[in-house]
C-alpha cells in the first residue's frame, strides 16, 4: 500500500468520530437536545427512585429484625413474644416507624377518641404497600401504649429473618379460633377484607375489592365487638402498582403470585382517619354488617380523598394547614412500658 493510499485510509478511519463529534455537538448546543437530555435524565431519576421501594423497605425491615435479634440475645429472651420483655424493642420500632412517617409523608391521624381502650375490630383500606397502617399500629404504640394485633399474609411470614419482627409486631395469618381469642383477650385486632387483592389491583378511585366476604364482620360479632373503620388519604398516591395490565391479574388469581411491581415513595400528605365505630348488634347478619362496614370505609373516601387521585395534588396537600392532629400523650419508655423478668 502506498503512503498516499494509507493517508486517505488514516483520514477516512478519523473522520468517523469527527463527524459524530461534530453532530453531537450540533445537537447538544440546539435547545431541543438540550431539552431532551434532560428528560432523558428526568426519566432515568424516577426510574431508579421507584424501583428502589422494595429495597428501601426491605433495608428497614431487615434493620428492623436485626436490631430485635440482638435485643433477643441481650436480654436472652424467649419465643413468647406477647411478654412485656418485648416492651422497649415494641417502642424503638414504633419510634422508628413514627419519625418514617413524619419525614416521608408528615403523617396525621385524626379521629382517636373512636377507637376503644378494649377490644375492637379495625378495618381499613389497603393500599399498595400498607405502610400507612404501619405508622398508625407505631402511633397507638408510642403516643398511646396500646398495642394492635394485625391479620397479614402469610406470604410475609416466608420471607427468611422477619419472623421474629413479625411476631413481636403482633402480625398473625390469622385463623379465625386465633382471631377470635386475640379480641376476647381484650385486644384490637386489624384486618382488611380487601387484602392483597385491593392492594395489587385497586386504583387512584380507590375501589374496595373485598368481592362477597364477610368473615370479618362474622368475627365481630362472634366476640361482640365494634367495628372501627380506617382510611389514609392519598396512600394511592405515594405507592402506586401497575395492577391495570390483564396478565398480571390474570397471573395472580391463578396463582396468588404478588408479581405486580410496585413502585412510588412519593412525598405525599397521608392523614389517616378514624371513623365513628359500628356498634355490636346482636340481631344483624354477617352479611348486614359486612355492607354497614362498606359504606362507612366509602363515606370516609369520599368525604377525605378527592377522586381521582392526584399526585402532584398530594404533594402540595403537606403544605396545606387542616385541622390539628391528635396527639397521644406519649408517657415516656419507662412508665409506658415496665421491663419484667424473662417469663
Amino acid at each position: 500500500m502506498s503512503s498516499q493510499e494509507m493517508i486517505s485510509s488514516n483520514e477516512t478511519i478519523t473522520s468517523v468520530p469527527v463527524f459524530t463529534s461534530y453532530l453531537l455537538g450540533e445537537w447538544t448546543n440546539s435547545e431541543d437536545f438540550l431539552i431532551l437530555r434532560m428528560a432523558v435524565h428526568l426519566a432515568m431519576f424516577i426510574i431508579i427512585f421507584t424501583i428502589s421501594v422494595p429495597i428501601i423497605l426491605t433495608g428497614v425491615c431487615y434493620s428492623c429484625a436485626l436490631m430485635v435479634l440482638i435485643y433477643q440475645k441481650v436480654n436472652k429472651l424467649n419465643s413468647d413474644y406477647s411478654s412485656t420483655s418485648w416492651d422497649n424493642a415494641r417502642l424503638v420500632i414504633a419510634y422508628i416507624l413514627t419519625g418514617l412517617g413524619r419525614i416521608l409523608h408528615g403523617y396525621e391521624i385524626h379521629g382517636t377518641e373512636n377507637i376503644p381502650h378494649g377490644p375492637g375490630l379495625i378495618v381499613y383500606y389497603h393500599g399498595a404497600i400498607p405502610i400507612d397502617y404501619s405508622f398508625f399500629l407505631a402511633n397507638r404504640i408510642f403516643s398511646h401504649g396500646q398495642r394492635c394485633y394485625s391479620v397479614v399474609d402469610h406470604f410475609l411470614f416466608m420471607a427468611p429473618g422477619l419472623k421474629t419482627l413479625l411476631r413481636i409486631m403482633n402480625f398473625t395469618t390469622g385463623s379465625r379460633e386465633e382471631c377470635l381469642k386475640i379480641l376476647k383477650n381484650g385486644n384490637l385486632l386489624g384486618i382488611s377484607p380487601g387484602g392483597l387483592r385491593e392492594a395489587l389491583f385497586s386504583d387512584n378511585n380507590y375501589r374496595l375489592l373485598w368481592g362477597n366476604r364477610t368473615g370479618f364482620a362474622q368475627l365481630a360479632i362472634d366476640a361482640k365487638v365494634a367495628i372501627i373503620p380506617l382510611f389514609t388519604e392519598n396512600v394511592r398516591d405515594g405507592y402506586r402498582t401497575f395492577g391495570d395490565i390483564w396478565p398480571l391479574r390474570y397471573l395472580y388469581e391463578h396463582t396468588r403470585l404478588p408479581l405486580v411491581p410496585i413502585y412510588g415513595f412519593f412525598p405525599v400528605k397521608f392523614r389517616t382517619y378514624i371513623g365513628e365505630p359500628i356498634p355490636y348488634d346482636p340481631n344483624i347478619t354477617s352479611e348486614e354488617l359486612a355492607m354497614k362496614t362498606k359504606i362507612a370505609i366509602k363515606t370516609l373516601i369520599r368525604k377525605h380523598q378527592r377522586t381521582p387521585g392526584n399526585l402532584i395534588r398530594a404533594v402540595l396537600a403537606r403544605f396545606v394547614k387542616q385541622q390539628k392532629p391528635d396527639k397521644g400523650k406519649h408517657r415516656g419508655s419507662e412508665s409506658m412500658f415496665e421491663i419484667s423478668d424473662k417469663e
